[in-house]
């Protein structure tokens, strides 16, 4: 399957990314080493999320190999009373009517002190198991983590960098400043997903855009 390059980015969002922000953890610096290394740490990351059906196994892997936490755990902490309504096209894509109930799920996905994901989830409650869905409404755990049984497949829409730690023309356009050797400024959101998630019999329950932070990088370069 291609995967495009459009990346959905919510009007709010876009302008959170254009202002950079400096990380609150180890700091990367503004050097050609230190901006090549976080490119390809982002790119391995993309890839490693788009080769496994849940996203939170990779960030609990990822948490794990970088040492981010302790115990590498992802929790998902719930942000209620919101609801995002599910646009016709996108209730085309999970093959249901206008009058068929979604719920909308928003969590942000940690490992220990480090957000690693902002996380939209739009789910077909009648297309789940009651106990799943108790879980989903009870409870903070990772949505991926909850509906595991189902054998799910993933099928992913768009993906792709919201944030590049190299400018534009680096490589050809003398007018690119040099490195400046401080600590770089990372934009809040880095790394975008959308995609839609498949039972065993091929039937579509939910649609997710994850959005991923700079706390991905919060261990910062190595020594």
């Amino acid at each position: 399957m291609r995967i495009s390059r459009f990346v959905f980015v919510p009007l709010m969002l876009l302008s959170i990314v254009a202002s950079a922000r400096e990380p609150a953890g180890p700091v990367w610096r503004d050097t050609a080493l230190e901006r090549t290394q976080v490119l390809a740490l982002l790119q391995t990351l993309n890839a490693n999320l788009l080769s496994q059906s849940s996203a939170t196994q990779t960030l609990q892997q990822w948490c794990d190999a970088h040492h981010l936490a302790q115990e590498a755990k992802i929790v998902a902490h719930r942000v209620t009373g919101e609801d995002k309504p599910l646009s016709t096209d996108d209730r085309t894509l999970l093959g249901i009517g206008p009058d068929e109930e979604v719920r909308y799920r928003h969590v942000r996905l940690a490992c220990g002190d480090w957000v690693l994901s902002d996380a939209d989830n739009w789910y077909v409650p009648s297309r789940l198991t009651p106990e799943m869905n108790y879980q989903l409404d009870h409870s903070d755990v990772p949505f991926g983590t909850v509906v595991k049984p189902l054998g799910f497949r993933r099928q992913t829409l768009s993906a792709g960098l919201l944030w590049s730690p190299l400018p534009k023309g680096w490589e050809t356009d003398a007018k690119v400043p040099p490195p400046s050797g401080k600590p770089m400024a990372v934009a809040p959101y880095v790394l975008q997903h959308r995609a839609v998630l498949f039972r065993q019999d091929q039937q579509p329950f939910s649609l997710v855009v994850e959005t991923y932070t700079a706390d991905v990088l919060a261990f910062g370069p190595r020594k």
